[in-house]
């Protein structure tokens, strides 16, 4: 450790120098709790402090996409996003920075902007340095050509990717034919050509242009001393000079769409799509509501009509999407559905148009309407009220035209009119609006309105912000204080209860229910029929349809998800204090007394067909089913966790009856083997007084008996596996771990993981992604067993085919030479710093403690047990973590599969 007290001593310095400053800006205008400044060289800078939860994030966002993009230029934006992280003369390693800070980083390119963002724990020297990484990246990044050609691999594998998935592929092509000259034809990751050519010193131009103070916004949010920061604003991107250049003007519009056209695409794999896009308005146009409110009326679940007519009904798609963004200038409607199996795409896309191009004759409905409403703005809400999103969400108001616009479009979503909607629908969603069928010549064509420039000024005069929310007080997540305050208590049934009252903003609460049912010999040939039972929860209770359960969910704020098996089923939900008592009641109906129907029973069992379909030829789909072939093979044939291949899966899931998922409810569902845990702004008494009605008499007829977790004992193998016509391949293994969680040596394995294969600075990413550039992801994870000593290390790499020689190899060299030579100190210092940070921002995510209160209560532990091994990891040495490493890595012993087109 004594190697680093200096730098210690420097960052101690820097703080107290940096508390003497005296910042000179003044607020420009205050919003809703966010408050803005610009400094003379044109930098926006947009403060949202947020005491309620100890982490900060941190997020620039640069007016720059691939609609900036030139001829022979496209994909210039993402490459510099890819590039900005290769460094600096100042900032050599910037991911190695990220993973030994415990920083969770990352950059995004999308059509009007690009953003680079960090969340972490609060802390003033993590958030001084990345604030001077960013300014430092604005203008003194390398944008080098070496950096360039070692990096090339890596973004052909992202594009390449991109190419294996049929949704993404389809909807590139949907957009090529919709625009005729705009850029928002062109794919943001650009043309191979154009990427594989691009001339460095008109990249470099590119970054000199756009990558500038008075083209960007810095965006702090969550907890931090708002003075303090701008002197740090001021001290690091103050420096850098207003640039005389003018940024170019952009002036390209479409013309109004004259005639259907249409696109086909065929490519191996995959399930029939059916997609129709349509020409609307720019973000900032008071339609722009409209249009999100139809995309909802159409295909909200389950009560959206694509979803009612094609799922429910109709039963041709297994599911349908949309996709409408805001974005600067005149934009797309895309309107999307996936065939059920057996279903081709022309009778699905004639169901899809019908439905889309039916307004006329089935005009919106003020019942659309509210729902619509209320799903945008409980969406909206939930984003507000998180200080880790909201920053990032900002971005997309920053690009349309104007940060305010946040706020503008959910008032003109709470504004919206009957009419206004129905007129809209009925202006954009035409047949000569259209991308996606034949061009059919047409005696009248009806045209949609002309296209219109954004006018962001105009657009604001209207707004009026509302009341910033109240401020809420510091709460210390800390594993002594989480246990202080969390009231535990078990429910006359056995049901297990962990519920912390704390303040949050927005009044939020966050929820995990997590039930456990059945054993061995019970779910014995039940696997299917328990999953299609966990899928249905939405489909109603015995008091409320489909469509009052969604409603009455909407009206309660409950967002939810859920998962599950023949073996239990956990709900992950949020609300808020208002509605806490309402949501649980809501949830345990659902749980207790789910409508089980043949309709809904056929829905499931088609999304599950087609989900399998899906992964039938996809690389990663193949691999991980030849994983779980092997970590099933010690269950016998009908054990719920024995493997069933893909095709076994489909006729297991078309075999069940309504009957069999009726009886497994009635019998082996209860809540005596379980755990509901609540962690934000509620009533304690008022919570567990509804849990206690709704759920503490609930006993399942058969009692649960845990089914015990066994090692497959196989020796080590490698297999190719073939997935025809693939363009990018996956790698998957595991290495069997005869461990539990609790052993003494855990805490250097952790360690030891983190420097091999977790984070921008391990040795796998350093060398087969930074190094060769050979692969998109790759790195290794401990998946550890808290009861039986039956844990793995997971390793994954995605890559082109070609590549695969060349990243196995990687593989087993780094392997060898960290057996043989070990790790060094300096790499054990930065990864304690980095997996304690994140060991520590963990506790300051709601969702994660209310799921992690639902395990600890299973497995009898607290969250002291966190400090324990937080302590551990800091004791650890580096004999110790050598040792732990050498004691169980052998790629000899792991199973590796490596899928894709090797022909």
């Amino acid at each position: 450790m004594s190697s680093l007290r200096p730098l210690f001593h420097a960052v101690a310095l820097s703080l107290i120098a940096g508390s003497a400053l005296a910042h000179s800006l003044k607020p420009v205008i205050s919003v809703e709790g966010i408050t803005e400044y610009r400094l003379p060289n044109g930098l926006q800078v947009l403060l949202v402090p947020d005491e309620s939860k100890p982490s900060t994030t941190v997020n620039v966002t640069y007016r720059v996409g691939s609609m900036h993009e030139n001829y022979g230029e496209t994909g210039m934006a993402h490459l510099l996003e890819h590039l900005i992280f290769k460094g600096s003369p100042k900032f050599e390693d910037p991911w190695k920075e990220f993973t030994k800070r415990g920083f969770r980083a990352n950059g995004s390119t999308w059509l009007d902007r690009t953003n680079y963002f960090a969340s972490f724990a609060a802390n003033d020297a993590n958030l001084k340095w990345y604030l001077q990484w960013q300014a430092d990246a604005m203008v003194n990044s390398y944008i080098a050509r070496k950096h360039l050609d070692s990096e090339m691999t890596v973004v052909r594998n992202e594009m390449e990717r991109g190419e294996n998935d049929p949704w993404r592929i389809t909807i590139e092509r949907t957009l090529a034919t919709q625009y005729q000259w705009h850029n928002y034809g062109k794919s943001t990751i650009g043309a191979r050509a154009d990427v594989e050519n691009v001339d460095i010193t008109r990249l470099q131009g590119f970054y000199r242009t756009y990558y500038q103070p008075d083209n960007a916004t810095l965006i702090v949010s969550g907890k931090f001393k708002p003075d303090q920061v701008l002197d740090w604003v001021e001290d690091s991107f103050g420096k850098i000079k207003k640039p005389a250049r003018k940024l170019p003007a952009l002036y390209t519009l479409d013309p109004v769409q004259d005639g259907e056209r249409s696109v086909t695409v065929r490519r191996v794999g995959g399930n029939p799509l059916a997609v129709a896009s349509y020409h609307v308005t720019p973000g900032t146009h008071p339609d722009a509501a409209a249009v999100a409110a139809l995309s909802s009326i159409l295909v909200d679940n389950p009560t959206g009509r694509l979803y009612k007519r094609l799922v429910v009904e109709k039963k041709l798609a297994s599911t349908v999407e949309s996709f409408s963004p805001a974005l600067a200038e005149p934009g797309f409607a895309m309107l999307m559905a996936e065939a059920a199996p057996g279903v081709q795409a022309d009778a699905l896309q004639r169901e899809l148009l019908d439905v889309v191009e039916g307004f006329g004759r089935e005009p919106v409905t003020a019942e659309e309407l509210k729902r619509a409403q209320t799903t945008l703005l409980n969406a909206w809400e939930k984003g507000f009220n998180n200080p880790e999103h909201v920053g990032v969400e900002l971005s997309e108001s920053i690009a349309v035209g104007d940060w305010k616009f946040y706020f503008l479009e959910r008032d003109r979503i709470k504004a919206l009119k009957l009419e206004d909607v129905q007129r809209v629908a009925t202006e954009r969603f035409l047949p000569d609006n259209r991308t996606a069928a034949q061009y059919l010549p047409t005696e009248k064509p009806v045209r949609a309105p002309q296209p219109e420039a954004a006018k962001v000024a105009e657009a604001l005069k209207s707004f009026k912000p509302q009341a910033a929310a109240a401020a809420v007080a510091a709460f210390d997540a800390t594993p002594a204080n989480i246990d202080a305050r969390t009231q535990i208590s078990t429910l006359p049934n056995g049901l297990q209860l962990a519920l912390l009252p704390k303040p949050t903003r927005g009044e939020a609460v966050q929820g995990s229910i997590a039930l456990r049912f059945g054993s061995a010999q019970s779910l014995q040939g039940q696997a299917a029929a328990g999953a299609l039972l966990a899928s249905m929860l939405d489909m109603g209770t015995a008091t409320l349809s489909r469509a009052q359960l969604k409603d009455a969910l909407d009206a309660a704020k409950v967002q939810w998800t859920a998962g599950g098996s023949a073996e239990g089923v956990t709900l992950r939900f949020s609300t808020t204090r208002e509605h806490a008592a309402r949501a649980l009641e809501l949830l345990s109906d659902m749980l207790r007394q789910p409508r089980l129907d043949a309709a809904g029973l056929a829905e499931v069992v088609s999304q599950q067909v087609a989900g399998i379909t899906a992964q039938k030829d996809d690389p990663q789909g193949v691999a991980s089913q030849a994983l779980s072939k092997v970590a099933a093979s010690p269950y016998p044939a009908g054990h719920v966790k024995a493997f069933r291949s893909f095709e076994e899966q489909i006729a297991d899931f078309k075999a069940v009856t309504l009957e069999q998922v009726q009886r497994l409810h009635q019998q082996q569902w209860g809540a005596q083997a379980g755990q509901v845990a609540l962690v934000g702004d509620f009533d304690a008494k008022a919570v567990q007084a509804v849990l206690t009605q709704k759920l503490g008499d609930w006993k399942a007829n058969v009692a649960y008996e845990r089914i015990a977790s066994k090692t497959h004992g196989l020796p080590g193998q490698k297999q190719l596996l073939a997935t025809p016509d693939k363009q990018n391949a996956m790698l998957l293994g595991a290495l069997e771990l005869p461990v539990t969680d609790d052993e003494a040596d855990v805490p250097a394995l952790l360690l030891a993981n983190h420097i091999f294969g977790s984070g921008g600075a391990s040795r796998l990413w350093v060398r087969i992604r930074e190094k060769d550039g050979l692969s998109y992801g790759v790195g290794s994870q401990l998946s550890l067993n808290p009861r039986d000593k039956a844990s793995a290390l997971m390793l994954y790499a995605i890559f082109a085919p070609q590549n695969r020689a060349k990243v196995e190899a990687a593989l087993r060299e780094e392997t060898a030479r960290a057996l043989k030579d070990g790790f060094t100190a300096e790499e054990l210092a930065q990864a304690k710093q980095a997996l304690l940070s994140q060991r520590k921002l963990s506790l300051a995510q709601d969702t994660g403690v209310a799921a992690r209160w639902t395990s600890n209560l299973q497995l009898q532990r607290r969250f002291e047990r966190d400090q324990r091994i937080s302590d551990a990891i800091e004791k650890q040495s580096l004999e110790q973590v050598n040792a732990a490493l050498r004691k169980y890595l052998s790629l000899d012993k792991a199973q590796l599969f490596f899928a894709g087109d090797f022909k």
